[in-house]
């Protein structure tokens, strides 16, 4: 694996991050702040950053900014993530 590929290797699975997510999020379709995953700046934008760079995993995180600290994920400025039901389908 190239360092580039390393450096963006996703360190949470993705069954996990959707676990996670649905704990915060109580549902499917609800706003997430990405500062309540409890990962440092650099981790969360790395991981979703790998996460949105993966088209079959993409189409079902949805980015917003709102209210509260932003990160950048893939060159775009973000607080919140929403993530559809239908990642399911691919879990």
């Amino acid at each position: 694996m190239s360092f580039e590929g390393a450096r963006l290797a996703p360190m949470l699975p993705l069954k996990k991050l959707v676990e996670r997510y649905r704990a915060l999020a109580v549902q499917f379709g609800n706003p997430v702040a990405l500062t309540t995953f409890d990962f440092t700046r650099d981790e969360t934008e790395r991981l979703f950053s790998s996460y949105d760079e993966d088209y079959h995993i993409s189409r079902f995180f949805h980015f917003s900014e709102a209210d509260g600290m932003s990160f950048t994920i893939n060159g775009e400025r973000v607080s919140h993530v929403t993530i559809d039901p239908e990642i399911d389908s691919i879990l």
